[in-house]
């Protein structure tokens, strides 16, 4: 073949290759990563097919291949070609997730002076040339990147291309500074016998050399090579005995790869397989059947109440799978999740299990990526990032809590969608899907209904080996305990039933889907509210840090004492957030001792295993929280769930808004009576008669399901269409406007002319946050059977996104 369809590293706004020529010296194969030239620039680029004839007349030449072997397996190809072409991102895009830690490199343009320049010349130039020359001479070379940021405002790139011209400055590429590459270590062994060592030894302490003599005690002692830092700690030695010795010939110096494990300080006790409830045998056995017997894309929905043993029914399809010399991929949607899970798949399969995720370093994330793809590990476990990992032989893809909207990328292209992806993947691999959850996606459960996937039912609790009762729902009318004078955020009923639980020495969870201490800030007299100036929302007051806070851009304020429009000092702090919560805890419950676990709180590379730690350990009595501890934990000291207001959320514009308040809900109470002591939930409600809060409180998803899935068929949304979200930003609010006038009236000329009757645009209106970051955010949402149709012919320019079945619409 003689030419490369390649993907390239550049901003596009649509699915689309290159053409270029494949030099004679130079041997491809679909997958392989290359350097391309792309304009004035050196890009890298992704084969994705190979030809004998070019798309496009002219073509230039690849300029080098990355690496001897393709970068892309067949199957990722033909991945990254369906997730760019379903959620009209670039291919390279598309891709990006797939390549390997720090793979990605850019080439830097240098400008550095010419050779002598003689001072007529630089006479004769303007003061803005002498000035750029004179500090190109002073530094040697320098970034047109860093040149532009010197400059400012100011046009460095026309006065570059002015001294370019007369020759005096030249313009050089270089490629960026690897990011990460393997971790090298020194270590220390003898180089001869330990009968020559200890012969040598004498000799040493006569001369006094007593650092290169207790240098050999050590090594002789020690049957392998010892880490040079290890020595050091232990004898305080410098590198002078070191290198005497070695050119003595008595110890060799070696450098090691040493692998970044980011699981090296965790232990794990093994486990045995636990005893399979009717419903649980039921499941595993055509789960099993299903991996014996590989069909392409086999979905199982395993629709299980929490602590029905969902967890088991994964540990033994992987059992079933590596018995076949087969491996998985397990999917959490939190790391937060992930050291439970973690410890439970390492204790069933010790030291065949990894870790990847984003709070992982980039030297761990680049080792371990490597050791995946090398078939080091039966399983890899991590957030939606780890279904691209280059594990071979896949046959079983997990995704717990599928219902999850993080399984969903939403800041950046290709913004897709976990589970639509691992069902894809498995097509692909002939590798079966489970998608395991207690409050099932209403989609995924509309698909099982219809038989697109296989619908599995554990209907049961199980708790110390034995089914156990779900834990009862109290539901709290807010607006009585307002009327009978409590003024808490604890109604009378949570008071009460915390008291009981410290009381008995049991552990208590207290749930609020908000951060902070106060979710705004009002002056009495005039009721002007303290607002981010770069966003259109409230700050949100932070006691721990006593300042205000931002939670879109992170724009921080000092709390005024006086308000700064009428000069009052009446100043109010209004709502509550998991900081609030924490204080009235402290109040209302002295002895308790209280943990919280929120994003505030969890900054640190390992802050949610510490915690989770801590109360395993009975730590602490009540842990706070937001929708990071409402899912997938397993507490057995847990007897009492406490939702504070389960409203949050409710009334949002958004179609999914009651679905997401029954399954945090249905979730948070699962966390509740796990142990043999049983559970109790108190849900408290501003609307006690919703459906979604009713369901939850019953435990009942069928009830819940067949009231949202009427509504949705009466108002058309997903599952019985499918949408798209286009959202323009711009620092000015009348041109974001306009252009997005302008786009929705682009978008109606071409739904007329493809005759698509079944589309219906919504919009174009400000976004329920209409400014984030200082630029104003308008937005159109086209509601079609397949919106792709539409938006592959559009071409929009810069400051537009397209999001492709979205995970919200505010």
């Amino acid at each position: 073949m003689s030419y490369a369809e390649v993907a390239v590293s550049s901003p596009l706004a649509q699915p689309r290759t290159f053409s270029y020529s494949i030099p004679r010296n130079i041997s491809l194969s679909v997958g392989h990563a290359v350097w391309v030239p792309f304009g004035p620039r050196l890009v890298q680029g992704i084969v994705l097919a190979l030809s004998d004839h070019p798309s496009v007349e002219d073509t230039k030449d690849i300029a080098w291949a990355i690496d001897s072997k393709p970068i892309l397996l067949p199957h990722q190809v033909e991945l990254c070609r369906w997730i760019a072409e379903r959620y009209l991102s670039s291919y390279f895009e598309a891709a990006a997730p797939m390549l390997p830690p720090g793979f990605e490199r850019k080439v830097i343009t240098f400008i550095q002076p010419a050779i002598n320049v003689s001072e007529a010349t630089i006479s004769s130039l303007t003061p803005k040339q002498q000035k750029l020359l004179s500090l190109l001479q002073l530094k040697g070379k320098i970034g047109l990147r860093e040149l532009k940021k010197m400059a400012g405002r100011d046009r460095i790139e026309v006065v570059v291309d002015q001294l370019m011209r007369k020759g005096l400055t030249v313009k050089t590429q270089e490629l960026e500074r690897i990011k990460v590459s393997p971790r090298l270590e020194t270590y220390l062994r003898l180089a001869v016998s330990a009968d020559q060592a200890l012969e040598t030894i004498p000799g040493l302490e006569r001369k006094r050399a007593t650092k290169q003599a207790n240098l050999l005690k050590l090594l002789i002692q020690e049957p392998g090579p010892i880490p040079l830092t290890d020595v050091r700690r232990q004898l305080s030695l410098t590198s002078t005995a070191v290198q005497a010795l070695s050119r003595k010939g008595l110890v060799s110096i070696e450098k090691v790869r040493v692998q970044r494990d980011p699981l090296a300080h965790r232990t794990f006790v093994p486990s045995s397989p636990l005893t399979l409830t009717p419903a649980q045998k039921a499941a595993w056995l055509e789960t099993s059947a299903a991996i014996r017997r590989p069909a392409s894309g086999k979905v199982f929905l395993l629709h299980g109440v929490t602590g029905s043993g969902k967890t088991e029914i994964y540990l033994r399809a992987l059992e079933d799978a590596i018995s076949l010399g087969k491996r998985a991929i397990v999917l959490v949607p939190e790391i937060a999740l992930t050291p439970q899970t973690i410890a439970r798949f390492a204790a069933r399969f010790p030291n065949r299990v990894a870790v990847l995720h984003s709070r992982l370093s980039i030297g761990e994330q680049f080792d371990v990526w490597q050791r995946i793809k090398g078939g080091i590990f039966d399983v890899v476990i991590g957030s939606r990032g780890a279904l691209f990992a280059p594990q071979p032989d896949l046959g079983l893809i997990v995704l717990d809590e599928e219902h999850e909207w993080t399984y969903k990328q939403q800041e950046q292209q290709p913004r897709y969608h976990a589970r639509d992806v691992a069902i894809k993947l498995s097509e692909l691999t002939n590798a079966v899907v489970i998608l395991g959850s207690a409050t099932p996606d209403v989609t995924s459960y509309h698909r099982a209904q219809r038989g697109e996937f296989r619908l599995l039912q554990l209907p049961e609790r199980i708790s110390s080996g034995e089914v156990s009762p779900l834990p009862q729902v109290e539901i709290v009318d807010l607006r009585r305990e307002l009327r009978e004078g409590n003024r808490s955020i604890f109604s009378r009923s949570l008071t009460k039933s915390i008291g009981e639980s410290l009381a008995a020495r049991e552990q208590v969870i207290l749930f609020l889907n908000r951060r902070g201490t106060a979710t705004f800030v009002q002056c009495r007299d005039c009721g002007f509210v303290m607002r981010c100036r770069r966003c259109d929302v409230s700050l949100t007051y932070h006691a721990a840090e006593d300042n205000l806070v931002c939670h879109h851009c992170n724009y921080r304020a000092k709390i005024p004492h006086v308000c700064p429009v009428c000069l009052s000092r009446r100043i109010k702090f209004l709502g509550i957030g998991t900081q609030k919560v924490e204080e009235e805890a402290a109040k209302a419950f002295p002895g308790a001792r209280l943990l919280r676990w929120d994003r505030d709180v969890t900054r640190g590379k390992h802050s949610h295993e510490q915690i989770m730690d801590r109360f395993l350990s009975h730590e602490a009595d009540i842990l706070i929280g937001t929708q990071m501890i409402a899912k997938g934990l397993d507490i057995p000291l847990v007897t009492l769930v406490g939702v504070i207001n389960a409203d949050i959320g409710l009334y949002l514009p958004d179609f999914r808004s009651s679905e997401r308040t029954f399954q945090i809900l249905a979730q948070v109470a699962g966390r509740a009576g796990r142990g043999k002591s049983g559970g109790k939930v108190i849900v408290q409600s501003y609307t006690p008669e919703h459906y979604a809060v009713v369901a939850a409180a019953k435990h009942d998803y069928a009830i819940f399901y067949e009231q949202e899935i009427a509504f949705r068929r009466q108002q058309g949304d997903p599952p019985f269409s499918r949408l798209a979200r286009l959202v323009y930003t711009h620092t000015n609010a009348t041109q974001c406007q306009k252009e997005a006038e302008k786009v929705h009236h682009l978008l109606e000329h071409e739904k007329t002319y493809q005759g698509l009757p079944n589309t219906t645009l919504f919009g174009p209106s400000p976004t329920f946050t209409q400014r984030v970051r200082g630029k104003f955010r308008w937005q159109i949402v086209v509601r079609s059977p397949d919106p792709i149709p539409l938006l592959s012919q559009l071409h929009l320019p810069q400051g537009w996104s397209v999001d492709i079945d979205p995970a919200s619409l505010v």
